[in-house]
């Protein structure tokens, strides 16, 4: 079983338009209502393939009551932690050339009794976990030193832990020791202070979080694939999609194919990339499912060149 935690879950409203106009009356074409937030994402995407998961989630409000509604209608495991909050509501407008703009709301503040209450959920769940997955940004209200104590807590009790969030958030889990960290290239720029321009960069920058006490690193690059950096050295794969969608939960499901499989070398990385792209075919923030899957396309090298560029945003 794979454990998630997402301390900042959303209701996801997700409508396709034919352009985005700014200050014009739209039309939306199909909409969708789904559970979100990464950690959910990536649990929904592990239910979706066979996996079993859990996911721990903080909910407050009638949209808490909603996101709970809509993760049980999808058959997902969960412990929801009450708060005083309100659970937020994000928009995502999807364009048909797969341009995708995301409206996020910051969500409902944690105090200090609330994180706690999440982290002793967190804790208790975690023993009969293969993984504890945390993931998506720190939600107003618990400081830093909090959540680092929490992936210190859970390391020191032998859980695997992975971590896939930014700036400090990020930067905690590696210093707790995090067996895997999944940065995007944004978010990994930002870790290591300095800008990526070729994948050489990319593979340098996950050395050094490595260094910085993370076991693994796999970097989500968008278009340019996916960078795994562990101990047996450096891989790097692409898995082009031909009529891209939308691009919201492809970083979730790219981690949720590669723990399925073992989290571990080239096949691990296959399989999220294969999840990764299925994810980008599908509308709104859909997770695929084992009929959404080609791994024909994927390519996999072990012997990259790092002065290849990255392709701009």
């Amino acid at each position: 079983m794979i454990l998630t935690v997402t301390l900042n879950p959303s209701v996801d409203r997700a409508l396709e338009v034919d352009a985005l106009v700014r200050g014009e009356v739209l039309r939306a074409g199909d909409s969708h209502i789904d559970p979100g937030g990464k950690g959910v994402n990536v649990s929904r995407a592990l239910l979706a393939n066979g996996v079993r998961s859990t996911a721990v989630v903080p909910t407050g409000g009638a949209e808490g009551d909603q996101l709970v509604d809509l993760m049980k209608a999808e058959g997902v495991d969960m412990l929801a932690v009450p708060i005083a909050g309100r659970t937020r509501s994000n928009i995502t407008l999807a364009e048909p050339d797969g341009t995708v703009t995301k409206i996020n709301e910051v969500g409902p503040e944690l105090s200090e009794a609330e994180f706690a209450e999440v982290s002793d959920a967190v804790l208790t769940a975690a023993g009969g976990a293969a993984w504890v997955v945390i993931c998506g940004s720190l939600p107003p209200g618990p400081s830093v030193a909090a959540f680092t104590d929490l992936c210190e807590r859970l390391v020191a009790a032998g859980a695997r832990l992975a971590v896939d969030s930014s700036g400090p958030a990020l930067l905690a889990g590696v210093a707790a020791g995090a067996a895997l960290v999944k940065p995007n290239r944004e978010e990994l720029a930002e870790a290591v202070g300095g800008e990526l321009r070729t994948l050489g960069d990319v593979i340098e920058a996950c050395e050094k979080l490595r260094k910085a006490g993370a076991g693994a690193v796999l970097a989500s690059l968008g278009a340019d694939g996916a960078v795994l950096v562990d101990d047996a050295g450096v891989l790097t794969g692409i898995s082009p999609v031909s009529v891209p969608r939308s691009t919201v939960g492809a970083g979730d499901a790219l981690l949720a194919g590669f723990l399925s499989a073992g989290a571990r070398g080239e096949a691990a990385l296959i399989e999220g990339l294969a999840w990764g792209a299925a994810a980008v075919s599908l509308p709104g923030s859909r997770m695929p499912g084992p009929d959404d899957l080609d791994r024909t396309r994927i390519h996999i090298d072990s012997h990259p060149d790092p002065s290849r560029p990255l392709n701009r945003d």
